[in-house]
């Protein structure tokens, strides 16, 4: 059964609808699913499914973390999209603004591999860990720098999908993701939010073979 839409925050703004999958730019503070206690009831899925109630979840993005969130239309649409993100053939870009100057100019690029797995005794959390951790890759390409010291705007590709992964990568190589109250809380109430936006998604259509991409920019 489709879970109720939560009346006190509007619905996420629909951005594509087709036959198989439909994307919403997903608010920051917005649980993607359903949670623990209050969460249990505030969440995206719900708003979607108000409106679409055959609204299936494909993946997630932090309630901290804005932006675009791609849900299927049909158990059939929900294995293919399941499988093209397994496959990390979804070209995930997401925008960030952190901490210090990384790189020279705009145009710098690197990357970042370094094994992560859960922090069990403080959950949520993840940790770089190169015993137990999975292999974990992000690349960076610097947008601007806003001061000769920083913040830097990046964007940011994850090549894999670790939970918390570009909050950990940046984390570990001294650039915290600014407003970042759960890896950086000393100064994360220097921003209002956490400064991560997914703003774009793109990959060759399942159902007509096309190219596809969907954007939306980061509202910080």
């Amino acid at each position: 059964m489709p879970s109720p839409p939560v009346p006190d925050r509007p619905a996420p703004d629909l951005v594509h609808v087709d036959t198989g999958c439909l994307l919403v730019d997903k608010p920051a503070g917005r649980a993607s699913v359903p949670g623990l206690g209050a969460l249990r009831e505030a969440h995206v899925l719900g708003d979607v499914q108000a409106r679409f109630p055959e609204a299936r979840v494909v993946h997630r993005l932090d309630m901290a973390t804005s932006g675009l969130l791609l849900f299927a239309r049909s158990a059939h649409w929900q294995r293919v999209y399941a499988g093209l993100f397994a496959a990390r053939v979804i070209e995930k870009t997401y925008v960030a603004r952190v901490q210090g100057r990384l790189g020279e100019r705009p145009g710098d690029h690197g990357e970042v591999e370094l094994p992560l797995a859960a922090d069990w005794p403080n959950r949520p959390r993840q940790q770089v860990d190169a015993l137990r951790g999975k292999p974990s890759l992000t690349r960076w390409e610097v947008l601007a720098h806003e001061g000769p010291a920083g913040p830097t705007r990046l964007a940011l590709r994850p090549v894999t999908g670790r939970s918390h992964q570009l909050r950990v990568h940046l984390l570990a190589i001294g650039h915290p993701i600014l407003g970042d109250t759960l890896y950086d809380p000393a100064r994360a109430a220097a921003s209002p939010r956490l400064m991560l936006h997914a703003s774009r998604l793109a990959f060759v259509h399942p159902d007509d073979g096309r190219p596809f991409a969907a954007e939306r920019p980061a509202p910080f």
